[in-house]
């Protein structure tokens, strides 16, 4: 029985870099990992999507080259050179976890619970007093009739050719990313979504100005919209507002969400599941059923597979949390990396209203802002909500450039119990994009 003082399952962001933190801090720790270091957002998510993201707005560039001065702005795509390109970014930032985890004992193999202190893998057990599971997430699917014709967000990122159409079934950040990837390369893109409006967690206001964005841009989307079934051709089957309709395209990708990776033997221990999530507490230890509590370790999940938060940032976190380096906390922005970038932190106004909070609502337009309107991107909203009598900062939202960056000034704010004064008092470079998140906040 191999022995150390901690065992994290899975090398995602959740779990490599909470290695690399308990390693740092003198703790023995086993990694376990049976795929490629890095996990989902390395490897099929954040980073190939990211680059992906870069190559669509430089196409996006070209077109509008002219505007800008340029007389000659003939440009052809090479797929297959924007494919490895996004596999060579990803090999270079797994060559670098590989240097963090020099100090790490990493084991590559699927893991298995034989009790709750001790784990499998390819036939040699471990134990630990400390046990972290950062297993992540996969792809989910519609339990529908055709599902299997549909690609995946993870297979979809190892297309060879590129497609004359795509239908996306999921308006969402991983499907919205999508669109506006492939309608940037050419693609006829077709967006069938089930709610009244793309980005459900986002606030409706930012989600609209989103999809009003991306209709200029030629990508058709279709909202309130259920799927029944994906045909052969392949073909998507739905219906909206009463009426059965159908969309046909060269390549269907689903994109409705991902599900926790929970480890085999894990189940049958007594622990507790929120849906197909790992319940935790919120030092994210394992809930377990009354009296199956082990007495010998501590096992803590961490990441997409507790479904608090299915953000790389979120698990990385969670991982201090488990380590006991921090405390929780609720103030995590989120960003969708289309063009324009959409980017979010708290709590919207639509859910401030529910809760019944008295707010106040600040909104500042990009088309005022100079370095804006040099940069070509005027169309953008920056929205601040905060408390009516404390000043108290409840949420920003933004959909516009670079608004993924801005986001993180609200979210500093909000982390530092800071209120809107605290924004809008500060002086801000000019010409800048920061300039309208201040805007908003007097």
């Amino acid at each position: 029985m191999e022995k150390s003082d901690l065992i994290i399952i899975g090398a995602g962001p959740g779990g490599y870099e909470t290695a690399v933190e308990a390693v740092a801090h003198g703790k023995n720790v086993t990694l376990i990992e049976r795929d490629k270091f890095g996990g989902t957002c390395l490897n099929r998510g954040c980073i190939p999507t990211k680059a992906l993201c870069r190559t669509a707005q430089i196409a996006l560039d070209f077109a509008e080259a002219r505007n800008y001065g340029f007389a000659d702005t003939a440009a052809t795509l090479d797929f297959p050179a924007v494919m490895q390109r996004k596999d060579s970014v990803v090999a270079e930032l797994r060559e670098g976890v590989a240097t963090l985890l020099k100090g790490v004992n990493v084991v590559n193999g699927e893991a298995r619970f034989v009790s709750p202190s001790v784990i499998e893998v390819n036939g040699t057990e471990y134990t630990a007093p400390e046990i972290i599971i950062a297993t992540g997430s996969a792809p989910a699917l519609l339990p529908i009739e055709g599902k299997e014709l549909a690609m995946t967000s993870d297979e979809i990122l190892s297309l060879e050719t590129l497609p004359e159409s795509m239908c996306i079934i999921g308006g969402g950040v991983i499907g919205m990313e999508f669109a506006s990837i492939f309608s940037a390369f050419g693609v006829e893109v077709t967006v069938v979504e089930y709610c009244k409006e793309i980005l459900p967690p986002f606030d409706a206001e930012i989600a609209k100005r989103l999809r009003m964005s991306l209709k200029k841009r030629g990508i058709n989307i279709i909202t309130g919209a259920e799927v029944k079934s994906i045909t052969t051709g392949p073909t998507v089957n739905y219906s909206v507002k009463g009426k059965e309709k159908t969309v046909g395209a060269e390549v269907v990708l689903m994109a409705v969400g991902r599900r926790p990776v929970v480890p085999a033997g894990l189940a049958e221990l007594g622990v507790k599941f929120n849906r197909n999530a790992i319940a935790v507490n919120d030092d994210m230890s394992v809930r377990f059923d009354e009296g199956k509590e082990p007495t010998d370790v501590r096992l803590y999940a961490i990441g997409d597979v507790n479904g608090r938060c299915m953000l790389a940032h979120a698990a990385t976190m969670q991982g201090k949390v488990a380590l006991g380096m921090r405390e929780p906390t609720d103030v995590i922005p989120s960003a969708v990396f289309t063009v324009p970038e959409c980017a979010m932190v708290g709590l919207t106004e639509e859910k401030c209203i529910e809760l019944g909070r008295d707010i106040k609502v600040g909104k500042a337009t990009f088309r005022a802002n100079g370095k804006a309107l040099a940069m070509g991107e005027p169309d953008g909203l920056v929205k601040i909500i905060s408390d009516a009598t404390t000043g108290e900062l409840l949420g920003c939202h933004i959909c516009g450039a670079h608004a993924a960056d801005l986001v993180q000034e609200i979210a500093t704010s909000m982390q530092a119990g800071l209120n809107v004064s605290a924004i809008s008092s500060a002086v801000h470079a000019h010409p800048t994009l920061g300039e309208v998140v201040m805007a908003a906040a007097m």
